[in-house]
């Protein structure tokens, strides 16, 4: 199988949107996925026992040299195209595959070579290109498969296929190509010579030659135009001829599959943040499994104990050794129950067991052995089998290591955190299935490989228990491996005191859940339905169209280009842009009614849809459990799922009556609860903007307690404090927080809706006033490239690869990373450390109150009955205190019954 790379990259690139597929740095990898995708169906389906793929090396060939404008017509390449080849090419050595580029010439060339070289050798060849000049190389055993759509649907090109759909063999294709031109190449065409004109005459004449010599028997117009432009057709004729004799420095015989290395699939798979699913695909394609992958020693190695008594088994050497837990069940925080759960010890004994299952004693000696806190238990996923095991009436102590968490930390941009993942790329090796050999009814020795006589009952059915003891094997020669490299790059104390130490907070967090009030949320979401209604009502009376459908991108561009002739957007492939970011750009261009009619719509449905995520999501208990992930995000920051209750708008109408709907729980366990606190830092990325930069101007503006938005216009347009307008403010607040984002004058400008000039006007004079700052952003990207890496003040690395990326795309968001990363993830730090000390303080002081939400830089209480006071002062003061900048933490609070009411 020959592949024409760069031919099926770009189909790859336009049958898949590229806004869909790219890396958190930016790095478009659509044509990369489309391309590795299309080749698992080939190699899956056509089975090649040899593969290879060609390249181009440029725009500059031999065929250049003898016409200048070949293929000259070409739009420049797509900006979210680039580096994207670079990326295939170091990815299919990986997988085996090999890859060839000569200059000067085509791939083309190249492939026409080797197939010519193959049939010689006794071979049959696909070749799978977009190039019809290809069909010329068909043969008995050269088939060329083309795609028809995308690069999911290949027609197959035979001899016989050819002589159907062109009339023609595949010797004269050519011919037929040179009179036809060709847009694709930039080949002139003879004027009123059509494809059924130049079959006929192809068909005729037998050849080109023959037809050429006899140009003065053909009559007509057409005859004329012919004998007009003979150079140029046998001059196109030359061009579309492949060379058939390259010299390579390799054979058919060379590329014989095989050779991949699942480790380096893997760690580029993480790299390119492709998910398990392609992977696997691929594994399956290229013959990769189990046994063939290397391997952990650990089916060897491992010990399936059957003991008569779990008591027996939890030894307290073992225990004082650190005992690796794998939990498998439910983990929902509103309804979770556990179904199995795997130890495994130091000395590579294991046990997996129901806990439902276990009499009275061995019971108890689990519960005792996992609520113990001087008993270290390691996890893969602690909050997860916190939540399992609390949900069974257990209680938790004594975390002392999750390996998810710990390898979040070693690389926060990996696209999984899987245990099979997360050892694949650790050791470099998969972990093993379990052992051939029965899975119950062992004899009791501990050494026949068999399951406890626990698990009888339900192997049968369920999951191979074993599976999950090599987990829990797995899992605590993970956190050995982790340990050591965390504490190589200085995380260690990041992990265990910060990261660790959230894991049962979040854990009672995601359990308590925060109360709602159904009927504020079901009155704002049928008012929602009434409003669409209306919008949608005047939309279509303005359109004239009773059935006229807002969501319909085709329909929309009828009403709104055609009928109404309002400016056009970008042009797309079905027409005009409808997307929500181009019809923003139309509305503030044009104030039309059935604009504003269409963008109210649209906000509407917005709300409508967040709140009937809310509804779905009220528990049977009338509370609202989301999920805090603390391996979501680059920068370190916490988020929240199931629902996202970090979407909620702050400062909208809308948004504060959805904030009102969420209350305290009154009577609960024995509590009743009044009422919620809230409490936030006062421009907290600002202040950390101050630390890490050093500026005296802003330490100055923070230490005198000045308003700094206030205080920064006044340096910036030269105006007493007094004199700085909310216009003004509003400027500098922009720019203020931009520059942590990256925000360039351009950016500004449109944010702010003033021209570039004055844009970096301001930005030129805020510098002058703040060089601090200036001198900050100008090396942190710098010290980045250089490092690989940024860090926070509290050591949090974020591996930014793409700043020394030859895609302008990708580098330039690398860079931004590079400026926001050390700010927004100390700032992230800050809010988790404030957390843990809030929550240590509340417990040591035994107040019933609880922490429930953390919400960007805020955090939710709900105060029990007669706290109110304590909490407020217990908050403040621990949140203050949470650590030492050169400008000092400012915290607001706020309460009231419900979150809207606590505002502040």
């Amino acid at each position: 199988m020959l592949i024409d790379g760069h031919s099926m990259a770009f189909r790859a690139f336009y049958a898949l949107p590229a806004g869909n597929f790219s890396t958190s740095g930016g790095q478009h990898t659509n044509a990369v996925y489309g391309f590795v995708s299309m080749l698992v169906n080939l190699l899956g389906k056509e089975k090649p026992s040899h593969v290879a793929v060609a390249f181009d090396v440029g725009r500059k060939t031999f065929r250049t040299d003898m016409f200048a404008d070949y293929k000259a017509q070409r739009d420049p390449t797509p900006e979210e195209f680039k580096g994207q080849v670079e990326l295939l090419k170091k990815l299919l050595p990986a997988m085996g595959i090999s890859w060839l580029e000569k200059d000067d010439f085509e791939a083309d060339d190249i492939i026409a070579t080797l197939a010519t070289r193959a049939q010689d050798e006794g071979f049959d060849t696909l070749v799978v290109t977009g190039d019809r000049d290809s069909f010329q190389l068909v043969t008995d055993h050269v088939t060329v498969l083309y795609p028809r759509k995308g690069v999911s649907t290949m027609d197959r090109f035979t001899p016989a296929a050819i002589e159907d759909k062109y009339g023609l063999t595949p010797k004269q294709y050519p011919d037929f190509a040179a009179l036809r031109g060709d847009p694709s190449d930039n080949l002139p065409k003879i004027p009123g010579v059509g494809e059924k004109t130049a079959t006929k005459w192809i068909v005729d004449y037998g050849d080109l030659d023959t037809l050429l010599a006899h140009a003065d028997d053909i009559g007509g117009k057409v005859g004329g135009a012919l004998r007009e432009r003979i150079d140029q057709v046998k001059m196109n004729r030359a061009l579309t001829e492949m060379v058939r004799d390259m010299e390579l420095d390799k054979g058919p015989s060379d590329f014989r599959l095989g050779g991949s290395d699942a480790d380096e699939i893997t760690s580029q798979f993480d790299a390119l943040e492709f998910g398990g699913t392609l992977r696997s695909r691929v594994f399956d394609a290229l013959g990769i499994d189990s046994g063939e992958r290397p391997t952990a020693d650990t089916a060897e190695s491992i010990v399936f104990d059957s003991p008569e008594r779990l008591a027996g088994w939890l030894t307290t050497a073992r225990a004082q050794a650190g005992i690796a837990v794998t939990v498998t069940g439910r983990a929902d925080p509103a309804s979770p129950s556990v179904a199995r759960v795997a130890l495994a010890a130091h000395d590579h004994h294991a046990v997996a067991f129901d806990p439902a299952q276990l009499d009275a004693d061995d019971e108890k000696t689990f519960a005792d052995f996992i609520a113990d806190s001087s008993r270290p238990k390691i996890f893969h996923d602690a909050k997860s089998a916190w939540h399992m095991l609390t949900g069974s009436g257990y209680s938790i102590d004594g975390i002392a290591h999750d390996t998810m968490i710990a390898a979040y930390l070693l690389n926060p941009e990996a696209r999984s955190y899987s245990i099979g993942d997360v050892y694949q790329r650790i050791m470099q090796v998969a972990i093993p299935a379990p052992p051939d050999g029965p899975e119950d009814g062992g004899s009791g020795d501990g050494n026949d490989g068999q399951l406890s006589l626990l698990d009888i009952g339900d192997s049968d059915t369920g999951p191979d228990p074993r599976a999950a003891m090599i987990d829990a094997a797995c899992t605590r020669e993970l956190a050995c491996v982790l340990t050591d490299k965390l504490e190589q790059i200085n995380q260690l104390a990041l992990y265990t005191d910060l990261e660790l130490a959230l894991v049962p907070i979040l854990g009672r967090m995601e359990r308590t859940g925060i109360a709602v009030d159904m009927a504020v949320l079901t009155d704002q979401r049928d008012a929602y339905i009434d409003k669409i209604e209306a919008e949608l009502s005047a939309a279509r009376d303005i359109a004239g169209d009773p059935e006229l459908n807002l969501s319909s991108p085709k329909q929309l561009q009828v009403v709104l280009f055609e009928k109404l002739g309002l400016p056009k957007t970008k042009k797309i492939k079905t027409g005009y842009s409808t997307a929500a970011k181009e019809l923003e750009a139309l509305a503030a261009k044009s104030d039309h009614p059935f604009l504003q009619h269409l963008m109210s719509h649209r906000e509407y449905q917005k709300m409508k849809t967040t709140l009937d995520g809310l509804i779905k999501a009220v528990a049977d208990d009338g509370r609202i459990h989301t999920t805090f992930n603390q391996t979501a995000t680059a920068t370190g920051r916490l988020s929240s799922t199931e629902p996202n209750l970090q979407n909620i708008p702050v400062r909208t109408e809308a948004g504060r009556i959805i904030r009102s709907a969420f209350c305290a729980g009154g009577r609960s366990g024995g509590v009743t609860y009044t009422g919620l606190v809230t409490a936030d830092y006062s421009q907290i990325e600002m202040r950390v903007m101050a630390h890490v930069s050093g500026d005296e101007g802003l330490i100055e503006a923070y230490r005198q307690g000045e308003d700094l938005h206030n205080y920064v216009g006044s340096k910036v347009f030269d105006v007493p404090v007094d004199n700085v307008t909310p216009d003004l403010r509003r400027k500098v607040k922009a720019m203020s927080y931009g520059l942590a984002y990256g925000l360039s004058a351009f950016g500004l400008a449109g944010q702010l809706s003033i021209s570039a000039k004055e844009a970096k006007e301001i930005m030129d004079t805020y510098f002058q006033r703040f060089g601090g700052v200036k001198a900050y952003l100008d090396q942190v990207v710098v010290k980045a490239a250089k490092d690989g890496y940024t860090q926070t003040v509290f050591g949090r690395r974020r591996y930014l690869p793409d700043l020394t990326s030859t895609n302008r795309i990708a580098r330039e968001n690398a860079e931004r990373a590079a400026l926001n990363s050390p700010i927004q993830g100390t700032a992230a730090d800050v809010i988790k450390i404030a957390m843990i000390r809030v929550d240590g303080a509340l417990r040591t002081a035994q107040l019933k109150s609880r922490v429930l939400l953390q919400v960007h830089d805020e955090l939710v209480v709900e105060v029990a009955d007669g706290e109110l006071d304590s909490v407020r002062e217990l908050v403040e003061q621990e949140m203050d205190q949470a650590v030492q900048l050169t400008v000092p933490l400012e915290v607001s609070t706020g309460h009231g019954a419900n979150w809207d009411e606590a505002a502040h």
